[in-house]
């Protein structure tokens, strides 16, 4: 509800003609497999809508990687709607092997230029090659910094992407074929944060990495000669990849002269599989490491309803009380809550789907309450409503939407369920929620645990007649995940890396001292140990 947003969606193909010459994904010429991309990118658009693109391998033409990205969802971007262009968009890119990215800014502008996959381009093959990337460098600010204070770099855009690039420039700068397992070795050795990434060089040699402690989800899976990657499973069982299996933290896929091999690039001591990709960022189809984003969802709303009867401080009388969810994260929660309960859940408010992303960013958050949803007066009015919400953020929309019901639904009570605990603590791996001063809760609390009377205070700022939300360890429970391998850093205060804890304790000084303004990853703390001597491109 509060709009939050997600850093990037990567995703990947590859047609390996030594595993057999027949699947059901692809049954056309290998190098256009390419044209499966925009399809999966299409699937991957919750996790960013500002930009799309894909870069493409083809041994059979003078661009051997080619870069195709344009600002804009995917079907803009890719000009779906336009068949003659898109079609000579595909037919120019044809390609393998294929890299793709949504992308969604947390730093950076914009801009095409801020767009992925970035190309290197270079006049030897191993040297030239594109890259995506989903997650956030937490010490990106020093890495930046090091490398515009030790060498001749002029760095063209802010963001942690054009970092990576430089410091995959300087890994695969030599005179021999790398070995790209001991590159990415090393560079695991200066990232702190969240980086799934995928990889493609002019060699035809393509890489897929997550990170060692496994932030963000990457799945994958092979029909045949088709290989396939992406951020979620919903974009590989679309195209009907089956045994989807999920990468595991510090391991890589590497294929390298069309054989496909898994190697442990990094150690991986500890997991911290961030928890709101099951409450909110990622596709209800999905599933990952194993778990399902729909049954977590779900448990979610039954964890809310154990809550209600627990508290029982609101009459539930089935004939005035409905439960409705902010479309669409937190419809299966809202279902599991009323299914408990014993009372209807229906569907109150209605999503307008048809809304262009760019019509209503001039809006205030009012106008864009009203043109995103509407109430249903005949299922609302005169109803006691028990509103599910999978998160509150900042709040901002939460409270237009709130009048929204009362002053058009004519809801009688609105009493607000949050699947989710209060979020306390700023992002510094891929959401944009990077400063204490942004968020809700911590105004209202004193310690990390609401009280009943601190979220009675909470309901009243936003207009509610209550709000309560999910404990902390009913997290865990749902996901179905132990607590200690969950990230759960917003809910809690305590970061899975160090970089992560020494931002967070930078944001609590900034905003002790009323120096919140901008996002905190972008000032430089205490450097991290991550030298990058000798860093020139070859």
């Amino acid at each position: 509800m509060d709009e939050l947003h997600h850093e990037c969606g990567v995703a990947a193909l590859y047609y390996l003609p030594s595993r057999g010459d027949r699947s059901p994904v692809w049954t056309g010429d290998p190098d256009q497999l390419s044209r499966l991309m925009p399809r999966m990118l299409l699937d991957l658009q919750n996790r960013g809508q500002l930009a799309a693109g894909m870069a493409t391998y083809n041994p059979d033409r003078e661009q051997l990687v080619d870069t195709y990205k344009e600002v804009g969802t995917v079907i803009e971007a890719f000009r779906i709607n336009h068949p003659p262009k898109y079609a000579s968009i595909m037919e120019e890119y044809a390609g393998r092997g294929a890299i793709g990215h949504t992308r969604y800014a947390t730093c950076g502008a914009t801009k095409r230029s801020y767009a992925q996959p970035f190309e290197r381009r270079h006049g030897c093959k191993w040297k030239w090659f594109a890259f995506a990337f989903n997650g956030q460098l937490t010490n990106f600010a020093e890495l930046r910094a090091e490398l515009l204070a030790n060498h001749d770099y002029h760095l063209t855009r802010d963001n942690d992407t054009e970092v990576i690039m430089h410091y995959l420039a300087h890994e695969v700068r030599g005179d021999d074929r790398p070995d790209l397992v001991e590159v990415f070795r090393k560079l695991a050795t200066k990232f702190d944060g969240a980086y799934n990434l995928v990889f493609l060089n002019a060699m035809g040699d393509m890489v897929v990495l997550r990170d060692p402690i496994g932030l963000r989800p990457l799945v994958y899976a092979q029909d045949g000669p088709v290989f396939g990657a992406a951020s979620e499973s919903v974009a590989l069982q679309n195209l009907g990849f089956r045994n989807i299996k999920s990468l595991e933290p510090g391991h890589m896929i590497l294929i390298r002269d069309g054989e496909l091999t898994i190697h442990q690039f990094a150690p991986s001591p500890k997991k911290a599989h961030c928890f709101f990709e099951w409450i909110y960022f990622a596709n209800v189809s999905s599933s990952f490491d194993d778990r399902s984003v729909y049954l977590s969802r779900a448990r979610l709303g039954q964890e809310l309803a154990k809550q209600e009867k627990a508290l029982g401080r609101i009459p539930l009388d089935p004939e005035d009380t409905v439960v409705v969810p902010v479309p669409d994260t937190g419809k299966a929660a809202a279902d599991a809550m009323a299914f408990a309960l014993g009372i209807p859940s229906v569907e109150g408010l209605i999503r307008n789907r048809y809304i262009g992303r760019t019509f209503i960013e001039g809006a205030n958050r009012a106008d864009k309450v009203r043109l995103k949803f509407t109430p249903l007066r005949e299922v609302l009015s005169g109803k006691k409503v028990l509103l599910v919400e999978d998160s509150i953020v900042r709040s901002t929309r939460l409270k237009s939407l709130l009048h929204h019901l009362r002053d058009q639904g004519g809801a009688r009570e609105i009493h607000v369920r949050v699947a989710c605990p209060p979020i306390i603590a700023p992002c510094f791996y891929g959401i944009d929620m990077s400063t204490v001063k942004e968020l809700f809760a911590p105004k209202f609390m004193a310690g990390k645990v609401p009280t009943v009377a601190e979220q009675d205070a909470m309901a009243k700022e936003l207009g509610a007649d209550s709000l309560f939300y999910l404990p902390v360890d009913a997290v865990a429970r749902c996901i179905d995940l132990p607590a200690e391998k969950l990230c759960r850093a917003c809910v809690t205060g305590d970061y899975p890396t160090p970089m992560g804890e020494q931002l967070y304790q930078l944001a609590l000084r900034n905003h002790a001292t009323g120096n919140s303004d901008g996002r905190t990853y972008d000032r430089p703390t205490e450097p991290l140990v991550c030298s990058v001597t000798d860093a020139g491109q070859t």
